[in-house]
């Protein structure tokens, strides 16, 4: 599967499930993310966002693709995840997600801000 024009920097291997994995812990309490592209982008231009997560099967991919643009303009950092079913998996929804933000870290405040400055370097933010 060749990556969608929005996609600006590569990722490393593994990122991404890391990144899953912390996601659906600070997704345990449903008031820390947002989910799906209209609520993830108003946290980004709200300034809430603190780590961002697109899904690289979207269909149509304008429907993300704004994303990316939006947080390098707001310096925030964000990622690319597979697929919207292991997006809404760790978003702990019943439905499949195009992305998502974390806009509060909770108790994992450490590990968001450590994957934040990884994903800052990477994408050049």
């Amino acid at each position: 599967m060749s990556k969608p024009f929005y996609v600006n920097y590569e990722q490393p291997e593994g990122l991404d499930s890391d990144a899953l994995a912390l996601l659906e812990n600070v997704s345990t309490e449903p008031a820390n993310i947002r989910k799906g592209t209209n609520e993830t982008t108003k946290s980004i231009e709200r300034g809430e966002a603190k780590l961002v997560f697109i899904a690289l099967d979207v269909d149509p991919p304008e429907i993300v693709a704004h994303l990316p643009l939006l947080c390098k303009d707001k310096k925030i950092p964000y990622l690319y995840i597979n697929s919207k079913d292991e997006l809404g998996k760790a978003c702990n929804l019943g439905v499949r997600t195009a992305s998502c933000s974390i806009i509060n870290e909770g108790e994992v405040k450490a590990k968001v801000d450590n994957l934040a400055v990884r994903i800052k370097e990477l994408a050049g933010i």
